[in-house]
């Protein structure tokens, strides 16, 4: 009877535990223009005065708190983190360098280094130059070029303290917003406006992914690791006929993998970045090419949790993506995945169950070498304005006091353990 107690007392409190590959990255996520502030000569900036959308004014006040940012960080046992450059810093009138603001990044990275935290560098994350802007912006046949000039400036200040790079955040989601609903800057609705913005877009991945691993080279350093962050969703039918079986197929290949496919086929990629929060639930109302590409369940039929935005909560098509890129044998980055709730035993549940999937897919055989999560702290959401919570640390807006949740902690136990309890 004695060894029976035992045995149920250690059932109870002895939780099995699963265990993720040596050295993993584990991170949060933030970009430049949602985090820092006063970001005046930004596109975005003017876009929102122009258009009155909510104000991104300070935003978190991170430009000034890095450091007091990345302490916190370092007690969330965090070994990366992911952060953008704003080219509207870098480079505030076309072809004048900031000196002090170059020395600001430098800085920045510094910090982290300083703290043992890995940099991800993303150069391009939405927003441009306002002088860039005016000269057409990413529809601009020279777009790449202006890019450029840009990335061997910043490049050659940060390389010996940067391993990972991404070139260009969520291509697919800029042109979807910019150039087809029209509700981000520069606010156009032209199909051959968003292709021509698309090529251009990758054609600047190309470029600059090539530049990146001449200025390395030159300099004697490791070879780097240079990726882009892409946004997946996971297509699944809202009923299994014909119609919606074959629009998931073309969904998966036209917005998840010919992208990686085209960058792949110009050598240019040694990671793969993934985004990925959510689902699409598809349900054609009846043939068409408009209808196999846009057409979703509107319906109702869908009963998952959502996020505060009405987004699924489907942490299984984490797994279905990262199985679906084993195909291109390179390392998967999980660069962003995370939720906007108020609750935040909702926000852990997201966490925890996406890591369970993301580890059923590594047990598999994906190659994931790394999760970030998105995002570290509450943040200005472009046209949403501040309201919805992304952060593992709550933000103040009032006061800008950092308070960090219960999920952030629970999940750095998880980066310190490198192991997650089921």
């Amino acid at each position: 009877m004695f060894f029976v107690g035992i045995f149920c007392f250690f059932n109870v409190i002895i939780l099995p535990m699963i265990n993720f590959p040596r050295n993993f990255l584990w991170g949060a996520a933030t970009s430049a223009y949602q985090v820092e502030g006063d970001n005046t000569n930004s596109d975005w900036w003017v876009w929102e005065k122009e258009k009155g959308l909510p104000q991104s004014g300070k935003a978190c006040r991170h430009y000034e708190l890095f450091r007091e940012d990345f302490d916190l960080v370092k007690t969330l046992n965090h070994n990366c983190h992911r952060l953008s450059i704003e080219w509207s810093r870098i480079e505030p009138v076309e072809g004048k360098f900031s000196a002090p603001e170059i020395k600001h990044y430098q800085d920045v990275i510094a910090a982290l280094k300083e703290r043992g935290i890995e940099p991800l560098v993303t150069l391009h994350h939405f927003t441009n130059p306002a002088w860039f802007a005016k000269l057409g912006d990413w529809q601009n046949k020279d777009a790449s070029i202006y890019f450029l000039r840009y990335v061997d400036k910043i490049v050659n200040a940060l390389a010996k303290d940067v391993r990972y790079w991404v070139t260009i955040n969520e291509p697919t989601v800029h042109v979807y917003y910019s150039y087809i609903f029209g509700t981000w800057p520069p606010g156009v609705k032209s199909a051959s406006s968003a292709g021509r913005v698309m090529k251009n877009l990758l054609k600047g991945h190309v470029k600059a992914y090539r530049l990146i691993h001449k200025i390395y080279k030159s300099k004697g350093l490791n070879r780097p690791m240079v990726g882009f962050a892409h946004n997946m969703q996971d297509y699944v039918p809202c009923k299994n006929n014909l119609k919606n079986k074959l629009a998931v197929y073309i969904r998966n290949k036209f917005f998840n993998l010919d992208i990686i496919y085209s960058v792949l086929g110009k050598r240019a990629l040694d990671f793969i970045g993934v985004n990925y929060y959510s689902r699409s639930l598809v349900e054609l109302k009846k043939w068409g090419f408009k209808n196999l590409i846009l057409d979703c369940c509107e319906g109702g039929h869908s009963a998952l949790k959502k996020n505060s935005m009405g987004w699924d909560i489907y942490p299984q098509g984490l797994k279905h993506i990262l199985l679906g890129l084993k195909v291109f044998k390179k390392p998967i980055i999980i660069l962003e995945n995370g939720i906007c709730t108020e609750d935040d035993g909702l926000r852990w549940a997201f966490i925890r169950d996406h890591l369970k999937y993301m580890h059923e897919a590594i047990s598999l055989g994906a190659n994931v070498i790394g999760y970030v999560h998105w995002s570290l702290m509450d943040n200005f959401e472009w046209d949403k304005g501040f309201v919805p919570r992304f952060g593992l640390i709550e933000v103040d807006y009032v006061n800008y006091q950092r308070k960090i949740r219960e999920s952030a902690k629970k999940f750095a136990e998880v980066c310190k353990t490198n192991s997650l309890s089921i």
